[in-house]
């Protein structure tokens, strides 16, 4: 899912993620939301409440709409654009109980039932995002959502990091994801330093690409449990090494 076209957008403006092409199955796991013998949540209605703020805080600091779903804006790239045929190499079509378990994930979250993510400013880091209960393996965490666009529209754009959304043979035909206007809680991930074992060491999500109904989108998943307080990280780079990341905690 890189960027190699540099002649358009310099590549260390593109993060890439991980496309799949293996024929393993993801088993997308569920976060289900801990009730006691009564139905009432463990967590707590506040708990949950101080999460969601959280995001709200942070996203209205940032100047940024909230939005849960890949949106596509008027004299920006039209939906007909996201092909996943395009992609070169392909990208493996997410399974059958995978799409579905994604499906309830969403549902689940229009009712206000995320993962247990906490936003929280960090003097060095800027806003960070730490588990906020226990995560397993394998758990959805977000789909990176917000406005899709062509790459060779990005060229003279401020914006420093674009997610990488197909990479097609045609390079007029590459599209990004613009973090500027719209977004979810994927804004706040951290990204690893690629350069030091430290840096590696800190990655417990990843970040895969699917074929989605015909269409690509990018995933954010837990790749090993985290332990409640962790902040998230992974790699920004994906299997291209072009974002910058010498300086990154």
């Amino acid at each position: 899912m890189g960027v190699t076209n540099c002649d358009l957008v310099p590549s260390s403006r593109v993060c890439t993620g991980v496309p799949v092409y293996s024929n393993t199955k993801f088993f997308i796991n569920l976060f289900v939301i801990p009730l006691d013998d009564s139905g009432a949540s463990v967590a707590g209605l506040a708990r949950r409440l101080k999460q969601l703020a959280s995001l709200a805080s942070a996203l209205t600091t940032s100047k940024t709409e909230f939005c849960n779903e890949l949106t596509y804006m008027p004299n920006m790239a039209p939906r007909s654009s996201n092909l996943a045929r395009l992609e070169v190499g392909g990208i493996q079509v997410l399974h059958k109980e995978d799409k579905e378990s994604l499906e309830l994930c969403k549902t689940m979250q229009k009712r206000g039932e995320f993962p247990p993510l906490l936003v929280v400013f960090d003097s060095q880091e800027g806003f960070t995002v730490q588990a906020d209960g226990k995560i397993k393996d394998m758990t959805f965490l977000a789909e990176y959502c917000r406005d899709v666009d062509y790459l060779e529209n990005k060229a003279n754009d401020d914006c420093d990091c674009l997610m990488s959304l197909l990479l097609s043979a045609n390079p007029s035909q590459n599209l990004v994801i613009c973090p500027d206007k719209r977004g979810n809680i994927s804004r706040f991930f951290s990204g690893i330093n690629n350069h030091t074992p430290d840096g590696k060491k800190k990655k417990n999500v990843k970040c895969v690409q699917y074929n989605i109904d015909g269409e690509s989108h990018v995933l954010l998943v837990a790749c090993r449990d985290i332990a409640c307080g962790d902040k998230l990280y992974y790699d920004y780079n994906g299997y291209e090494h072009v974002y910058p990341t010498h300086h990154f905690l």
